[in-house]
């Protein structure tokens, strides 16, 4: 899954006839259907074949073989995938969640402290969760110009102030 990028992800049930919400995570919400057949982390694809807006980024959908409630809550929290080869460059100081996982995390004088291995995000802006060097549990940083002024993707690195 390491060449995909999460851009859904459906959420629960609406209705009793196979509608379902989803959340979706891309720079036009509405989007999400539009880079190719969306996959989870299986490989199964899904086809949408209507969506309505509810608010911001959330819609409701409904998906080609999904008729009833309890197929639609069969797929709550199902995460949605598309090849990362089909979304567009990030713009100038963007970055894909998935562009900054695995990236070294270094301090100022370029001393190891750690590697990234995830991007968190509940609701506050996004976070970066970085694997110790030396073991232990990881550390939690706000994903901004104070605690991550220099993001490197050709070096692979990410200066991270703790």
């Amino acid at each position: 899954m390491s060449d995909t990028v999460l851009i859904a992800v459906f959420g629960a049930p609406h209705g009793v006839r196979g509608e379902m919400r989803l959340k979706s995570f891309t720079a036009d919400p509405a989007d999400f259907d539009a880079y190719g057949p969306l996959r989870d982390a299986r490989g199964r694809a899904f086809e949408i074949l209507a969506k309505r807006p509810v608010k911001g980024d959330l819609f409701v959908v409904r998906v080609k073989g999904v008729d009833d409630r309890t197929g639609a809550e069969a797929l709550t929290n199902v995460e949605l995938r598309v090849p990362r080869a089909a979304l567009p460059p990030a713009e100038d100081g963007e970055f894909y969640h998935a562009d900054l996982i695995g990236l070294a995390a270094v301090d100022e004088a370029g001393g190891e402290v750690g590697e990234v291995v995830d991007v968190l995000n509940y609701g506050a802006g996004d976070i970066l969760e970085i694997a110790p060097a030396g073991g232990g549990e990881t550390i939690l940083l706000p994903f901004n110009d104070d605690f991550a002024p220099t993001v490197d993707l050709a070096g692979r690195r990410i200066v991270v102030r703790t």
